[in-house]
Formats: C-alpha cells, sequence, structure tokens
C-alpha cells in the first residue's frame, strides 16, 4: 500500500456520475470535507453539468471517463468515485485501479460478488485501495439499533426486521435502475438490497448462502417493470438470528424500518433516516439538525415491564469519508472492507437464483 502519511495536501478527487448518488451524496460530502479536494466531475448531461458547474466551477466537468484517466496526472488526481449505472462499476473500478487511483465504488460493488473480487484482487495487485459507499452504515436510525444491541437491553438477539419502502407507483422515464434487468443492474434488489443486507450482516454475522441459509421472493408491480420493484428476503445467519427484509417501491405505507426482538425486549423504529433528504434540499452537515428529524417519532423499547422511548442517534454519512481519509494516509483498514461487499452480492445472487 503506498502510504499518504508524509503528504498533507488535500486528496484530489474524481465523481464519474452525477445523478442522485453523484449530486446528492458523494460530491457534497468531499466537497465539504478539509481532507479532500473536488477536481472533476464526470458527466455527457448537459443539465446535469450546467449544475455541477454552477454549484462548483466552471472546470469541474469532465464529459467522460475516457477524458478523465487520459487526465489523470494533469489533475493530480488520488482518488475515483464510480456512482455511475451499476453494470459500470466494476469496469470503471478496473481503469481506476491501472490509472494508480484509490477507488470508492457505490454499491452495488460490482453486478457479481466475482466481479468485486477481481477488482478487490486487483487493488491488492497494484497496491491501491478500494472500498464500497455503504452509507447506510451511517443511517442514526441503524447507529441506534446497534447502539441497543450492544447495552445488552434486548438481551439474546432472535429476530431482526427491516423494512425500506416508498410510494412510486409508476416507472420513472428515465431511470435506468427501473428500466434495466437483473443482468444490467437493474431492480430494487440492487438497488436497496445492498444496504439492508449489508446491515444485516453487519449487526448479526455470516449467513450460510450455499446451506439454505437465504430464502427469497421477488416480484414485479408496476406494468412494463422488467426487474423487481418489490422483494423479501430472509437470512438465516450462522449466529442463530433471522433477518426478515422487506424493500419496495410501491408501499402505499410502510412497514417499521426496523423492529428487533430479542429475549428481554422488542425494539422497534418507525420512518426514515433524514440525511438523503437533507442532502438533497442542500443542507450541509455543519448546519444545525443535520442528520436529525424532529418530527421522526423515538424509537420505543417494550418489554413485560412496560415501554420507553428511544431517542434515535444523529446519522453521520460524512463518517465515511472522514474514516477514509484516514486510512488512505495511515495504511489502516478502509470503512467498509471490500469482501463484506462481496458477502452481499452473493445473496443477491441467489436471491435472483431462486427467482430463475
Amino acid at each position: 500500500m503506498i502510504s499518504r502519511a508524509d503528504d498533507p495536501r488535500p486528496i484530489r478527487t474524481a465523481v464519474i456520475g452525477y445523478g442522485l448518488g453523484g449530486r446528492v451524496f458523494h460530491t457534497p460530502l468531499i466537497a465539504a470535507d478539509p481532507a479532500y479536494e473536488l477536481a472533476a466531475i464526470v458527466t455527457g448531461d448537459p443539465t446535469r453539468a450546467d449544475e455541477a458547474r454552477s454549484r462548483y466551477g466552471d472546470g469541474i466537468v469532465v464529459p467522460d471517463a475516457d477524458a478523465l484517466f487520459a487526465g489523470a496526472e494533469a489533475l493530480g488526481l488520488g482518488l475515483v468515485v464510480v456512482t455511475s449505472p451499476n453494470a459500470t462499476h466494476a469496469p470503471l473500478a478496473h481503469r481506476a485501479l491501472d490509472a494508480g487511483l484509490d477507488v470508492v465504488v457505490d454499491k452495488p460493488f460490482a453486478l457479481t460478488a466475482d466481479d468485486a473480487r477481481d477488482v478487490r484482487e486487483h487493488a491488492e495487485a497494484v497496491g491501491r485501495q478500494v472500498t464500497v459507499f455503504q452509507n447506510r452504515r451511517w443511517d442514526g436510525d441503524f447507529l441506534t439499533v446497534r447502539s441497543l444491541l450492544a447495552s445488552g437491553e434486548l438481551g439474546d438477539a432472535r429476530q431482526f426486521d427491516s423494512a425500506f419502502e416508498v410510494w412510486k407507483p409508476a416507472l420513472g422515464p428515465k431511470r435506468w435502475k427501473d428500466g434495466a434487468p437483473p443482468a444490467e443492474g437493474g431492480g430494487i434488489l440492487f438497488d436497496l438490497g445492498p444496504h439492508l443486507i449489508d446491515q444485516a450482516l453487519q449487526l448479526f454475522g455470516e449467513v450460510d448462502v450455499d446451506g439454505g441459509g437465504v430464502h427469497a421472493e421477488l416480484d414485479r408491480r408496476r406494468p412494463g417493470a422488467v426487474a423487481a420493484d418489490e422483494a423479501f428476503v430472509t437470512l438465516a445467519h450462522r449466529s442463530g438470528v433471522r433477518s426478515r427484509l422487506w424493500m419496495s417501491a410501491v408501499a402505499p405505507a410502510p412497514r417499521p424500518r426496523f423492529r428487533v426482538v430479542g429475549s428481554a425486549a422488542v425494539l422497534t423504529i418507525e420512518g426514515l433516516d433524514p440525511q438523503e433528504a437533507q442532502l438533497a434540499a442542500g443542507l450541509g452537515q455543519d448546519d444545525p439538525g443535520f442528520g436529525t428529524n424532529p418530527d421522526r417519532p423515538d424509537g420505543t423499547l417494550a418489554s413485560p415491564e412496560g415501554s420507553r422511548a428511544v431517542p434515535i442517534e444523529a446519522g453521520r454519512f460524512g463518517s465515511f469519508y472522514r474514516e477514509l481519509a484516514e486510512a488512505l494516509r495511515s495504511g489502516q483498514p478502509v470503512p467498509v472492507d471490500p469482501r463484506e461487499s462481496e458477502q452481499v452480492l452473493r445473496i443477491i445472487e441467489e436471491a435472483h437464483r431462486q427467482q430463475g
């Protein structure tokens, strides 16, 4: 690994893609962190290019990945963030590694676990770092669940219900996530599945994928859908916990975001983490109230002795990039081990296999 410990300069960073991921998540987080310098945004869409220039300056836009990699040395790049359509994640990560750059890949890491492993092994071979933007590890509600489990108040965990459900009953006119089949990275299992599966694995450990530890039900509900827009996945963890994961684009009303059943108590949390909406509205991480929602109810911890409110921790997506900068400078582990995202993809592959 090439260390940056002796180089105090900000890490010059390029973001490939300026859709939802690039515009709402990556560029605001990078631009706000003094450890980084946003050097380039790759987009060929004229409207998005104009928006990027308006926000980050006239010289920020690069028209395509070819131009970016051809000019990587002149730009002084150290890091590339890949947040383009899913099918391009692994190919662009390989190109960035070939250019001698560290890489952040948005979820899903790749379309298959084998493709993800190839990227990781490529990074190891060339002495660069690759990590995956599993930002939902820093959702406030997930941090609250993790803290309550660690406290012992739930007793021994037995069941974990996690749901991410929204109401989008019509296919979007330009949404490649809706219009692409699973073989090209389309469908809700590639969209929300990496978040929910990763969170379950972080809390409760590995799943025996080949030994029947995964069950999946995938459905196409909207007219014209070519990939699942509703999914239910259960995971039997080796730890003995059973996770039940719901994801839907067509839920008129959502289930609780989390319900954790332990031997001593049950934790229930309603609503969604506010950070995505806040970033989309232009709120910065240093703004008062970022990562919290005063209108969201507290969680509830219920037991035979009664119940009490559980305040939801503030979310902190920015922690991903802060931890990454520390890792790149020190040689310490990156915030998301790519092997963990390979495990997520193995589960997604098995879910798709079960549906034929």
